[in-house]
């Protein structure tokens, strides 16, 4: 990777979901909002400053440039792109937001 790019898992459980009242939504439903997705980074570039391989970021799925690497769908963005990071090394003190 260059730069401050991100590669990231394409999630391929993206399909239905359960509301927290436990109703089950089919993926091919239609969302009002936009949703943001949770994806396993593999590998960041040398800029990238707040995030590591390892990590979970919460991306837009709209703005992805998929790219396939050996048989496997990834997405790669911008550390810019990601909204958040979820990362045990990050511990107590931080939330893990990256603003």
């Amino acid at each position: 990777m260059l730069h401050d790019r991100v590669m990231v898992e394409v999630d391929d459980d993206a399909g239905e979901r359960k509301s927290s009242g436990g109703i089950v939504i089919p993926a091919t439903a239609a969302m009002g909002a936009r949703r943001l997705a949770w994806s396993r980074v593999v590998a960041v570039g040398p800029h990238a400053r707040a995030v590591e391989a390892g990590d979970r970021v919460l991306f837009d799925p709209e703005d992805k440039a998929e790219v396939e690497v050996a048989g496997e769908t990834y997405v790669v963005m911008r550390e810019r792109d990601v909204h958040a990071v979820a990362a045990d090394r990050l511990g107590d003190e931080s939330t893990g937001l990256y603003l």
